[in-house]
């Protein structure tokens, strides 16, 4: 909200789709119920509730605390952190399947980490995956998932380590609703004390126009005098 002098107390809410982070997000939840569609069971296995609703939860809680961070740095951080939370326990979720399985978690010496790992930080959007959702096998797609938590993640500290830098520097709502109000009542008394010297300005030319006019009309005077004694 901004008044009309210029100074703001609610912050610019950020665009949750332009993130990155929550772009990571929506391809992990997205990917995650076509995961649990392909390799779990449709039935009797509390595993894909948990995974989808840990995905949904972590893109969903970037939306909710984009909103909030209008108001409150305090609230979205913690919803951010939830975020990474839930993204963590998705994550753990792929890993425990790979082990289960007794399938590979990749690392840097995997012959394919370091292909996997540069598609996911140059890709974000879902279509960019999708056409893999159905060609991966099951090692693939862990890997995949857990290469996005990962980033997104990391994504997420930096993001927060910005607000919290932005917090020390703006302070919170209270703060910055009491900048606006004193910056508002700044400009009240510089517009005030503005039209104060146009008024005395505009009385001192008043002034000066009627000396002048009050010289004219003696030097009037004085002419037709002359003209009568001739």
């Amino acid at each position: 909200m901004q008044n009309q002098t210029g100074y703001t107390f609610l912050r610019k809410q950020a665009k949750w789709e332009d993130l990155w982070f929550y772009q990571k997000a929506d391809v992990l939840y997205q990917m995650t119920v076509v995961f649990c569609r392909r390799f779990l069971p449709a039935h009797g296995d509390r595993t894909v509730d948990q995974m989808v609703q840990a995905a949904r939860s972590g893109k969903q809680n970037i939306v909710e605390g984009s909103a909030d961070g209008m108001t409150s740095t305090e609230l979205e951080a913690k919803l951010l952190n939830v975020a990474r939370a839930s993204i963590k326990e998705l994550k753990e979720d792929y890993i425990d399947y790979l082990k289960a399985h007794s399938l590979k978690q990749w690392d840097a010496t995997h012959p394919r980490y370091p292909g996997l790992t540069g598609f996911c930080k140059n890709h974000n959007k879902l279509e960019d995956y999708e056409p893999y959702f159905k060609k991966w096998n099951e090692e693939e797609f862990s890997n995949a998932a857990i290469t996005l938590c990962c980033m997104a993640d990391t994504m997420m500290q930096t993001y927060l380590k910005n607000k919290e830098q932005e917090f020390v520097a703006q302070g919170g709502i209270k703060e910055r609703m009491t900048a606006a109000r004193l910056g508002y009542r700044t400009s009240e008394r510089e517009a005030l004390a503005e039209a104060r010297c146009q008024i005395q300005e505009l009385s001192d030319e008043i002034a000066r126009l009627r000396q002048e006019n009050t010289a004219l009309k003696r030097q009037l005077a004085a002419l037709e005098g002359r003209k009568l004694k001739r």
